[in-house]
């Protein structure tokens, strides 16, 4: 990634100081044999003014001292030198200036400029200046050179802040990449880390959202299997002891025991349900529409429950408050709560322990009170794994009321002395008669 953002850069530098040294390498060259040219013509110029007028008759001149490394002479008509340095005769540049006109040109690896020569609105000679091109050219080079040296520097310039910016873009993608695959290792808790680009952060938060996502279909999956364990095992257990109570008497009523079986298995299918259902919720309100009397859930709750509480020596009784009877609620999501209910009064609790439907303010109210004492308080007794007992799992009442929320109710701990637990669900409206 460094690697690749660096040469991405340097090109981009390369590219540009292609782009800029190339008519700047052309732009010095003309400027310096343009300057050279113009100096010429000043020199030139210098000259003229000191030939005097008798110059066309052969009188004496007197030029006045040429700069160094520039040739100066002076030529008549007939392309004679008459003065000053040059060659014998006029060349190309010279003689063509001869028609009024500042001529400049170049010989024999030389700059020339030649100025006419005018008295009375005639041409009388030319004055010739010129220089040799290698001096010029040992000057751009050298400007070639200094540029050239620029260049360089821009570049390593360049280098450095390419470098800076690829381990500034980099970084945080490397972090990025180190906390995926630390995900993909099964570390649900690595998050990425917000950086100062926002592009990068955004994929950063998105990474976040997808794990913690990721993480919780992995705890909703955990749970339901934990939650499915807890539910069918009491069902279950019920049928298997009825069978064998069946099978070891000789004298058993058989209907009366493959009776009790399958009610025990249509249990287990509705329980079955109840748990796929809280599985594919997200918990959200708006539960089931079966709908029951609250009095009679309670009461087929209590007929599978009384058997496992004789055996155990412990009383299970049902009460039913005026106004009670007429309540209607989600039928099996009330079974399951109240399978929890009276399993975990059965476990942990102790004496009778009643069972008490009431209508609340316009909710359906179910009670199950036992004689213990419970040492866990409101917020503690309801989170995942918290128990009271060394055999327990901590998974009930926590299913218990998940499933009661997804219903539209609320699961409560009323009392902790004697332990008290309420069961909170709206009044469902009783289907429509089908005529």
């Amino acid at each position: 990634m460094r690697q690749r953002v660096m040469r991405v850069a340097v090109m981009a530098v390369l590219v540009a100081l292609l782009l800029l040294a190339t008519p700047l390498t052309i732009g010095i060259q003309t400027s310096f044999f343009a300057n050279e040219l113009d100096e010429l013509e000043r020199v030139a110029l210098g000259a003229a003014v000191h030939v005097p007028t008798q110059f066309a008759v052969g009188g004496h001149m007197d030029l006045y001292a040429r700069e160094r490394g520039i040739d100066v002479g002076v030529y008549d008509l007939s392309g004679r030198r008459r003065d000053g340095s040059g060659p014998r005769k006029a060349d190309a540049v010279t003689q063509e200036a001869r028609n009024g006109l500042v001529i400049r040109g170049r010989g024999d690896d030389q700059l020339v400029v030649a100025v006419p020569l005018s008295t009375e609105e005639r041409v009388i000679g030319t004055v010739r200046a010129a220089s040799g091109t290698a001096e010029v050219w040992r000057h751009i080079v050298l400007a070639w050179l200094a540029l050239a040296g620029l260049a360089l520097v821009a570049l390593a310039t360049a280098v450095v802040v390419a470098r800076r910016q690829a381990r500034t873009l980099s970084a945080p993608l490397e972090a990025l990449s180190a906390k995926a695959g630390a995900v993909a290792n099964g570390d649900l808790t690595a998050r990425a880390e917000g950086s100062a680009i926002a592009e990068i952060d955004q994929v950063a938060r998105t990474q976040n959202t997808m794990v913690e996502q990721l993480t919780r279909w992995l705890e909703h999956e955990r749970h339901f299997t934990s939650d499915a364990s807890h539910q069918l095992r009491t069902p279950l257990a019920g049928l298997q002891l009825g069978l064998e109570a069946a099978a070891a008497d000789p004298h058993a009523d058989l209907r009366a025991a493959v009776t009790e079986a399958l009610e025990q298995a249509r249990h287990l299918h509705r329980t079955v349900d109840e748990v796929l259902r809280l599985a594919r919720a997200t918990p959200r309100p708006g539960g089931p529409t079966a709908v029951r009397p609250a009095a009679a859930v309670v009461e087929g709750v209590e007929r599978r429950w009384h058997g496992t509480f004789a055996a155990e020596g412990r009383r299970l009784r049902l009460a039913v408050e005026p106004g009670g009877e007429a309540l209607r609620i989600p039928d099996r999501t009330a079974e399951q709560v109240l399978d929890v209910l009276l399993d975990n009064a059965l476990r942990h609790g102790c004496g009778t322990v009643e069972i008490t439907v009431r209508e609340m303010g316009g909710a359906t109210a179910v009670d199950v009170a036992d004689e213990g004492s419970l040492a866990l308080d409101q917020r503690t007794v309801f989170r995942r794994g918290a128990t009271t007992s060394a055999s327990g799992t901590g998974i009930g009442l926590t299913l218990a009321r998940e499933m009661a929320e997804t219903a539209g109710g609320r699961l409560i701990l009323a009392r902790r002395t004697p332990t008290t637990f309420t069961l909170l669900l709206p009044v469902a409206e009783p289907p429509p008669s089908q005529e």
